[in-house]
């Protein structure tokens, strides 16, 4: 379950054991927008380095690399060429067409990995959200951005005053999540940017735990434990879904039941079910 994806720089490796020790669950060494041009050469390197290396220490391991139609993420898969990673995340995908396209680069460099696109970052893309069910690419998941996509139609920005988003990029993250259901994987949040402010990050991703994403990105180490507690099921939840379970089970003919004072069906079943398996006890 990936419930925090920290996003580290891949030209400082100074920083890669601090985020490693954070408790996220992956990390993401970004490539693309956190390094400059000059510095690319030296993040391949170092990221290379770290992969080949022994100290997991228990996190799953992504590389950021640059968009598909530049040459700088040719240079990336070239150094990533053969080594063991758990995923790819693609910036400015748009659709079954773009993971395709970069599934058949991964096997041509011999990198066996998922890919994890960031799925909202062009025009184009958000009317590409629904072809992911259909793409044949093993995805880690699908997650989305609201800082590229604004630049890219000439917005003023994607946030109301009060850090809420506007409606075109809260359409932008429901296509997200609609998308990532409907293709079955799990579906990741976006980066809150203002990394300080602790209240606004557990309320943010509490709403998104609530909408049914399963994850969101950091940018800070700071944020880690703050997110993981927001996508982990609480005691009473648990308890509450096992009892719906359990009702079920015992009379598997019946439609619907009454469990806790209120009548449960067949989605609330579902919901049940899901809410298990993200506390690891259903499959």
């Amino acid at each position: 379950m990936l419930r925090s994806l920290l996003f580290v720089p891949g030209d400082r490796p100074d920083r890669f054991d601090k985020a490693a020790a954070s408790g996220a669950d992956a990390l993401i060494f970004d490539l693309e927008d956190a390094v400059a041009t000059t510095a690319k050469p030296a993040a391949r390197a170092a990221v290379a380095t770290r992969l080949r290396g022994e100290r997991r220490q228990g996190v799953s391991l992504f590389v950021r690399v640059n968009p598909l139609d530049t040459s700088a993420c040719a240079d990336d898969l070239a150094s990533l060429a053969g080594l063991a990673l758990d995923g790819i995340v693609l910036p400015k995908a748009e659709g079954a067409a773009s993971v395709q396209a970069l599934a058949a680069r991964l096997a041509a460099a011999q990198i066996d990995a998922p890919i994890l696109p960031i799925a909202t970052e062009t025009p184009a893309a958000i009317f590409a959200l629904g072809s992911y069910a259909a793409a044949g690419v093993l995805l880690a998941g699908l997650t989305w951005g609201a800082e590229d996509l604004p630049a890219a139609i000439g917005a003023a920005t994607s946030r109301e005053a009060d850090g809420r988003f506007t409606p075109p990029y809260e359409l932008a993250r429901s296509l997200t999540l609609f998308g990532a259901h409907a293709a079955g994987v799990p579906a990741i949040d976006t980066v809150f940017p203002a990394f300080r402010d602790h209240d606004g990050l557990d309320l943010y991703a509490r709403r998104a735990a609530r909408d049914g994403f399963t994850g969101m990105m950091a940018i800070h180490p700071g944020q880690v434990a703050i997110i993981n507690a927001a996508f982990t099921p609480e005691a009473e939840q648990i308890a509450a879904a096992r009892r719906i379970v359990a009702a079920f089970a015992a009379a598997p003919e019946t439609g619907a039941l009454q469990v806790d004072g209120r009548m449960v069906d067949a989605p609330h079943l579902k919901q049940a079910q899901a809410l298990l398996d993200r506390a690891g006890e259903w499959s």
